[in-house]
């Protein structure tokens, strides 16, 4: 079958939005074109788009958020443009700009956006409550913007104090036989919350916070007999506690605190047969008010397009294997 002709013709008011939405040397309608499959001309205020009617319609709607955008005051560059591409190629309810619009400060106005509409319900959730379970494959933002929204509750003092969690899971050697003192022993375990911070936090302000206690890191087993107020705690790698660590965790709880607890249920690093405390705790506190769980999946990645795919690959070849799991 013949596939369907078509041109569209779309007009813009503002100067600066075809100058902005052209990019430098044309990229972006340049990729456009490549990867819609059509032919763009622009003629001062006007662009016009042709080829196969379903292409054209696709390549149309993205101009159009792209020019949104523009005219909102956002700015445009290439991971924004591919953001939009992929959420409007998605299920998603939202509009990209709608998505984008929701941000939040960390340091000297450094702004921290959300970029996928799971992302938007994740950071509202931390917002509105006082346990938030961020549940989701590696490159979901999970942990990231979790730490996003405790520098933001520090610097604006809605907390006094910022403290990190993970639970270690040796291979070998225990904390005890390795060199100096407790933030020595857990620092390289606690390595990717580090990375997170010194991007969010001048490093002369991360080490001074270190040393005041204002930011404090701990491993998972150091936290019983504790209760904590006025903090923000963040739980990295949940999917690693046993029940009865989840439970000691989550009754750490003081008053005027926020918890955050980040996991990803496919990496499990338990010995093998032993449950994992995140994998239950969902049918636990299920329906608790205050409590929320957020679950991520591969449409929230946000690293390099290929760890997209790689989760996806993993997910399809998990489900087929359980399949015939099932069938033998």
């Amino acid at each position: 079958m013949k596939a369907v002709k078509q041109k569209v013709n779309l007009t813009f008011s503002k100067n600066h939005s075809v100058a902005e939405l052209l990019g430098e040397r044309d990229k972006f309608i340049k990729k456009i074109e490549k990867d819609y499959d059509v032919d763009i001309f622009v003629l001062g205020n006007e662009i016009e788009i042709s080829g196969e009617k379903k292409k054209v319609e696709n390549a149309s709607n993205l101009i159009n958020e792209l020019a949104l955008q523009i005219n909102l005051g956002q700015i445009l560059n290439e991971e924004k443009f591919d953001d939009s591409r992929k959420i409007l190629e998605s299920k998603s309810i939202l509009k990209p700009h709608e998505i984008f619009n929701n941000f939040i400060l960390v340091n000297n106005g450094k702004k921290i956006k959300a970029r996928t509409e799971g992302q938007k319900k994740y950071i509202e959730s931390i917002k509105n409550n006082t346990i938030v379970f961020g549940i989701g494959p590696a490159g979901t933002g999970k942990t990231y913007l979790a730490l996003a929204m405790a520098v933001n509750a520090l610097k604006n003092d809605e907390v006094g104090r910022i403290i990190l969690v993970k639970p270690v899971v040796e291979a070998g050697e225990k904390l005890g036989f390795l060199p100096g003192d407790i933030y020595d022993k857990v620092s390289p375990f606690l390595k990717p919350l580090y990375d997170g911070l010194y991007e969010m936090l001048d490093i002369e302000v991360f080490h001074q916070y270190m040393e005041m206690n204002i930011i404090e890191v701990i491993p998972l087993a150091y936290m019983r007999g504790r209760t904590l107020n006025d903090s923000f705690i963040i739980l990295d790698e949940a999917q690693n506690t046993s029940p009865e660590q989840m439970k000691m965790f989550l009754t750490r709880l003081g008053f005027g605190a926020k918890i955050v607890i980040t996991g990803d249920v496919t990496q499990i690093d338990l010995p093998e047969g032993k449950q994992s405390g995140l994998k239950i705790v969902g049918d636990i506190l299920k329906g608790i008010q205050g409590i929320d769980f957020v679950y991520l999946t591969a449409d929230d990645v946000v690293r390099h397009h290929l760890v997209q795919r790689i989760v996806n690959a993993y997910k399809d070849y998990e489900d087929d294997l359980r399949e015939r799991t099932i069938i033998k």
